[in-house]
């Protein structure tokens, strides 16, 4: 009866091709140490090669075009089927493993060692080896010199792209049915906070801040709403129907917008859109002067749509400004191009904007002061924090007055606190029913 595991019979058949003590125990020791530093040395190039291809920048593919045309469009060539490079890469990597294994375990034969040795040589010493020398030292260094890890490569993965091609091909179609049956989330259906990990992951030390930032806006940008970003209905400034020349000339002088709405009795009656510029030729005109017939059309858009497909309205209809109504047809804030411009770019600040002392106050690194209408999305911006940061307690609200009416469940009083994960939140001003003056301080950790 045979008492030998299967590894072990796997084992003997393959040392039956390979030198053995029995010839003589010092040759066999550095041929196997020599052979295992060689896949060590494979290992890590293959390690290597995984980080720098997949590292690659467009600019820094552009100069490798300039100075190694050919060899860079060997490059680009492998890296426009990606998963075949790195099924590549994996296959060939675990060959080299594979053999270093084999290796040791046929000079752990050469000796009678003990079986605490043999455990500490099998499983700890190469893995070790294997994960140090193998893995985290070559994608290290790969990550700093990806152009010449790749330039170094780029034939060698040629070669074995070719070599291993069937086996490729196998894996990768095993591993697109796995992918068509395990894929959980929809397509297209993007995770934000995911991509942003993935960005700072990525690009932490390779691009500034506000450049991060713009790559974090563009990624969210999909995901949010005409009215997260818009201005209050409170906040509107328009122009009555029935002002005269002059009145609306002052009015115009006092504000000091390009675009004004113009409403008739009630501002959800919008009448139209006035452009400023199409007043210069009538500043002399007398009071009794028609200027409505300068108003033009308005532009209506549903307060849940998203800002993506708004930028495309604006640009197909050469837009700068729309009303946002509700369901039942009523006035509800307006948005600007300008608005969804600042989702991507941060603030844009021209010399007609109030100051942003005017929408909030910095006291100290810690402590804030923030009016009650200024927007959620721009408060997770001033205090560093992700956008979804608020989303399971703000219910339908777009501000931190509207916040701090769902975190209190009630119309709170001056000087009443709550607190909110790692912020506390302190009413300092109330404009008749309305919270005006919200203090929010980040409480140590």
């Amino acid at each position: 009866m045979d008492t030998h595991p299967p590894s072990a019979n796997y084992f003997s058949a393959l040392m039956a091709v390979l030198p053995t003590a029995k010839t003589s125990d010092h040759t066999a020791l550095f041929l196997y140490s020599t052979i295992i530093f060689v896949l060590l040395v494979c290992s890590a190039l293959m390690a290597g090669a995984e980080v720098a291809f997949f590292s690659l920048t467009t600019k820094e593919l552009t100069l490798l075009r300039k100075k190694y045309s050919n060899t860079a469009h060997q490059i680009i060539v492998l890296l426009e089927h990606p998963r075949k490079l790195l099924a590549t890469i994996l296959i060939g990597n675990s060959f080299v493993n594979i053999g270093i294994v084999i290796c040791t375990y046929a000079i752990i034969n050469l000796y009678n060692f003990s079986a605490f040795v043999k455990f500490l040589i099998e499983i700890i010493a190469v893995t070790f080896v294997l994960v140090l020398f193998g893995e985290v030292l070559p994608k290290i260094y790969a990550s700093q010199k990806n152009v010449r890890v790749s330039l170094f490569m780029v034939a060698p993965l040629q070669f074995l792209t070719k070599l291993f091609s069937p086996l490729s091909f196998i894996l990768i179609s095993f591993t697109n049915i796995i992918e068509q049956k395990l894929l959980s989330k929809k397509s297209g259906e993007i995770d934000t906070e995911e991509i942003n990990h993935a960005i700072d992951l990525a690009l932490h030390d390779k691009t500034s801040s506000q450049e991060m930032n713009i790559l974090k806006g563009i990624a969210k940008f999909g995901t949010i709403s005409v009215k997260q970003i818009m201005k209050a209905r409170p906040d509107i400034v328009a122009a009555d129907y029935s002002f005269n020349f002059a009145e609306l000339m002052r009015f115009v002088n006092e504000v000091g917008y390009s675009r004004i709405p113009i409403f008739q009795e009630e501002i959800d009656r919008i009448k139209g859109i006035l452009y400023t510029k199409d007043l210069l030729e009538h500043l002399n005109k007398p009071d009794s002067f028609n200027w409505h017939e300068l108003i033009r059309a308005p532009f209506f858009v549903p307060e849940h749509k998203k800002i993506d497909d708004l930028l495309k309205e604006f640009k197909e209809l050469r837009n700068h400004l729309a009303i946002v109504v509700n369901e039942y047809g009523g006035t509800v804030g307006l948005v600007t191009l300008e608005d969804i411009m600042e989702e991507i770019i941060g603030d844009i600040k021209d010399e007609f904007d109030e100051s942003d002392e005017f929408n909030y106050q910095k006291i100290n690194d810690n402590t804030f002061v923030f009016e009650g209408k200024l927007l959620l999305n721009d408060v997770c911006r001033i205090l560093n924090i992700p956008t979804e940061f608020f989303d399971e307690v703000k219910g339908e609200s777009d501000t931190v007055a509207g916040l701090l009416l769902e975190l209190f469940g009630k119309i709170p009083h001056i000087n009443e606190t709550i607190s909110y994960k790692k912020f506390k939140f302190t009413v300092q001003q109330m404009n008749r029913m309305r919270i005006a003056k919200i203090k929010t301080e980040v409480l140590p950790a």
